[in-house]
């Protein structure tokens, strides 16, 4: 006999039906209270393990939320979830035999509508059916190569190689041993012990947002903390500059030491999994997200996302690739269903996790949202990202060869069978936040002793967790937990801990090479000690309630330095760009005068302050964040690309006075910039993304020209909202589940404008500098290995023939090694020493049915005044294959593949082609 979950319970009442209901949501909240969560809970039942196993269910319950990935505890959001399990009737891994495997089957009745303006958005209501019955569980195969010393190092992830290395760190034996390790201690361990290293103590059980409990004296546990640019809901730690600014620096070396300075505060901290990064595509231009993410492409998002994983994990933190996957957008986002071709799938969104993969990652966090992989015309796989057997099994675990273990967002954790389609652990841990309930806990144990589900399994997931923990090194000396997420004044839990060392540093560089100079006429940047400048806008203040006046940075009021939600952290300090104005003209000139206005809406009163100035600098902004705060009518993600807080006509109003206003724009992502762009009385445009505390430092350094600008866009800037191939897809009420159709396939941002011709107004990849750079002397050749450890593979590749990906196929070592050697000559042609993004775009045979051109390599290059430097990028097999969808592998396409080199994705410098 055991006793189950209420919720189980009822469940099981249901023996032998079929039930669907519809779930009742509720709209979030913006509110600076704590409500509570409750559920109307039935008094406990017993139901016999022979009745559970016997019964076919599809489940409905409503599952309250907070819409986070850990979010703040004073923002409540509740959300009803239809509940189902699937298991994909294509994989043979959930039970190691096909014969098992096929007496798992799914019905799917869908109603569809097509998205007009009389029939509303398009839904999608699909009901899904799986026997719990018995799966057996036959553990995922390791691959392994040997080490190939100057190619394939044996390493861990505390001693990586440096940034932008031509080695591929082999991570494998770090993780033998760590797994090793690991089933040494769990061998010991009861079912019950194993279960609980699954299964989180429950929504605000721990003094993190997320924590596993002590196991055993050789296991104390684990403390899981947001977010992707500090450490969240503490003090004395940094607010770094959001994913999107690292992005756009283009620089491999400053996103390491980003990722490594967090990891040293994480782990100062006592926390053991930092839950980032983000590393969701910049599909739409308007979602909510986007920041702190990696921007619209995934190979430079793979880059990114690889090098601070490698940073992270070398300051001791366990890093956390998030969210898995195709989750895009905030509106409706545990209730939309995204609906991905399988090439697309793997060869945009997939390929930043694999990244992370390489880079050795400890965790992925499945995302809120369905979705539907169409691995072939008449196949579809469709359920919640969290019981996703193709996307966590499939694709994750057996192709990428990821050894880690896969956490649920808060909240996302749908059924007990979720840990046969590749769940290793619950978080925050309940059904329902403080509801004492959870899928795993007693139900998985539950589903153990009555043989639904194999303790194998049970055994591989704590495996997962504690190999991690081991891989890390956080079973020596690790410190303890010094904060207290839930209460940060509580004297009796919070140590106050300063883990700051000097990363403001990192800050304030990364935030001079992330900011874009977009326009600069006639030599009106770097300015040249003005004797009078108005400095002009809300943007360029304080806030009036301070750096963290707004819960989670809710609200837009002064200087915009990170969007809103979970992916933020307490400022320690914020620096105004007034402040730093001022204190930068004041060196210029004892006599130089500083005005300022900041009422937006005052047109009047900001053109008088700009009249006859020597420069005015307009300050605007652009924010977003997560769905469980509403700021101005945009649920996280924006209702639009305009400019906010009136800054349209305010541009218009200053220049309309002043012969040399320059705009600085701090935005979470694109905005429409036509209605000022041309005007001849704007001569300057920086686009600083979200810098991090060090804003006004980090502006002014590019201003007065102590830091010549090198940032890069990494998305398109369009001309008009419509430009973009994807679009915000909204509407939705109640239990309602919308479709999200990636019908542009292959062509996100730039890749639409090319493959349309459309014109944007900032390509992806552009960036002026105060210098110039000319490109000569390409050459591409073939390299050559001295080993032959997989000769039979790379000819294969070579005849065009598929190679399968199963089994770490997508992860091998002949597939990512460099295969072949681009290089090039960038001369400095300016006045003054530069630093060069130059960018390689692969363009494949027409008849491969890629864009026209994709990004496959870039490199910062530093070069004096006069200089010249020679650049070498490297492609892999990888970087020149395709997805072959019948064949589940990576395919060389027949024909030609050429190769551009130059500044952007739309200046090209150099063209040659692929010797094959």
């Amino acid at each position: 006999m055991v006793v189950l979950s209420p919720r189980l319970s009822a469940l099981c009442a249901l023996l032998l039906l079929a039930v669907s209901t519809d779930a009742q949501g509720s709209s979030a909240a913006f509110s600076a209270s704590v409500p509570v969560a409750s559920s109307s809970e039935a008094a406990s039942s017993v139901a016999s393990a022979s009745s559970v196993a016997a019964s076919t269910v599809t489940a409905s319950a409503s599952v309250s939320t907070l819409s986070t990935d850990s979010a703040s505890f004073s923002t409540l959001s509740t959300d009803s979830a239809s509940i189902s399990t699937i298991a994909s009737a294509s994989s043979s891994v959930i039970s190691g035999s096909s014969a098992a495997s096929s007496s798992v089957f799914i019905t799917t009745a869908a109603s569809q509508s097509a998205s007009t303006a009389a029939t509303g958005p398009p839904l999608e209501s699909t009901q899904i059916t799986l026997p719990i019955s018995s799966y057996p569980f036959t553990p995922f195969p390791v691959p392994s190569a040997p080490p190939i010393p100057g190619v394939f190092p044996s390493t861990s992830p505390r001693t990586p190689p440096p940034p932008g290395s031509p080695l591929i760190p082999d991570f494998a034996p770090a993780w033998a041993h760590a797994h090793a390790r690991a089933r040494s201690l769990i061998a010991s361990w009861t079912l019950e012990q194993k279960v609980n290293a699954t299964t989180g103590v429950g929504w605000m059980g721990g003094r993190c947002v997320g924590n596993i409990p002590a196991i055993s004296p050789s296991f104390p546990g684990l403390c899981l903390e947001d977010s992707p640019l500090g450490v969240r809901d503490t003090d004395f730690v940094t607010a770094f500059p959001a994913g999107i600014t690292a992005a756009a620096t283009w620089r491999r070396s400053l996103i390491r030491a980003r990722g490594l300075a967090m990891g040293r505060e994480f782990r100062g901290k006592g926390v053991h999994v930092a839950l980032g990064p983000m590393m969701n595509m910049g599909r739409i231009a308007q979602g909510g997200r986007n920041w702190e993410g990696f921007g619209a492409d995934p190979f430079l998002s793979g880059e990114a996302a690889y090098e601070t994983v490698l940073g992270l994990q070398a300051g001791g933190v366990q890093a956390c690739a998030k969210h898995y996957i195709n989750n895009e957008q905030e509106h409706f986002r545990t209730q939309e269903s995204s609906d991905v071709d399988d090439r697309t799938e793997h060869e945009i969104y997939l390929h930043p996790f694999m990244r992370a993969v390489q880079a050795g990652v400890a965790s992925v966090m499945c995302s809120y949202n369905p979705t539907l992989t169409r691995t072939r015309a008449d196949l579809v796989n469709g359920t919640y990202a969290c019981e996703n057997d193709r996307t966590l099994n499939e694709l994750l675990k057996d192709e990428n060869a990821f050894q880690g273990y896969v956490m649920s967002d808060w909240g996302a954790h749908h059924s007990t069978l979720a840990a046969v389609a590749g769940l290793d652990m619950s978080m925050p841990g309940d059904i329902t936040f403080s509801s004492h309930t959870s899928w795993f806990g007693a139900n998985l144990t539950a589903y153990v002793r009555n043989g639904t589900i194999a303790e194998a399994r049970v055994d591989d997931m704590a495996e997962r967790i504690v190999a991690a923990w081991y891989l890390l090194g956080q079973d020596e000396g690790y410190p303890e937990v010094s904060f207290n997420a839930f209460a940060m004044n509580d004297p009796a839990t919070n140590a106050h801990v300063d883990v700051q060392e000097d990363h403001y540093k990192v800050v304030r560089e990364i935030g001079a090479a992330g900011t874009v100079l977009l326009k600069n006429v006639g030599g009106a940047l770097p300015l040249k000690k003005p004797r009078s400048i108005a400095v002009i806008g809300n943007d360029s203040a304080p806030s009036l309630r301070g750096p963290n006046g707004y819960p989670d940075r809710g609200g837009d009021d002064g200087v915009l330095a990170m969007g809103w939600g979970s992916g933020t952290a307490q400022f320690p300090y914020l620096v105004a760009p007034v402040d730093a104005i001022q204190a930068r003209a004041r060196r210029d000139s004892s006599g130089a005068q500083v005005s300022w206005f900041f009422a937006n809406w005052d047109l009047a009163g900001a053109a008088a302050t700009a009249l006859d100035q020597d420069v005015a600098l307009v300050f605007l902004n652009a924010d977003s964040g997560e769905d469980y705060i509403t700021v101005d009518g945009n649920e996280g993600d924006r209702k639009n690309l305009t400019l906010w807080i009136n800054g349209d006509p305010l541009v218009e109003a200053v220049a309309s006075v002043n012969r040399n206003t320059v705009v600085v724009v701090h935005s979470v992502g694109p905005a429409i910039l036509e209605p000022w762009i041309e005007n001849p009385n704007v001569t300057a445009v920086l686009w600083a993304s979200l810098p991090g505390q060090e804003a006004g430092n980090a502006i002014v350094d590019v201003l007065w020209g102590d830091v010549n600008p090198s940032g890069r866009l990494p998305y398109t800037i369009a001309k008009r909202p419509e430009d973009y191939g994807a679009q915000l897809v909204t509407g939705g009420s109640g239990s309602e589940i919308l479709r999200i159709d990636y019908t542009e396939g292959l062509n996100i941002d730039y890749r639409h404008f090319d493959a349309n011709n459309i014109t944007p107004r900032f390509e992806f990849g552009f960036g002026l500098s105060y210098t110039t750079f000319a490109y000569s002397n390409l050459h591409i050749k073939p390299l050559t290995h001295l080993d032959h450890t997989s000769s039979s593979l790379e000819a294969a590749w070579a005849a065009g023939r598929t190679v399968p990906a199963a089994s770490g196929g997508s992860t091998a070592l002949w597939l990512h090694r460099p295969a072949f050697s681009v290089s090039f000559t960038v001369k400095n042609t300016g006045a003054r020493a530069g630093t060069e993004i130059a960018q390689l775009y692969v363009h494949f045979p027409a008849g491969a049915g890629e864009p026209p051109k994709v990004l496959r390599g870039f490199a910062d290059v530093e070069v004096p005044r006069g200089g010249s430097r020679t650049v070498e990028v490297t492609l892999s097999r990888y970087d020149l294959s395709v997805w072959d969808v019948e064949g589940r592998g990576w395919r060389r396409p027949e024909g030609t593949i050429g190769v551009s080199v130059g500044a952007s994705s739309r200046d090209l410098r150099l063209r040659g082609s692929v010797p094959l």
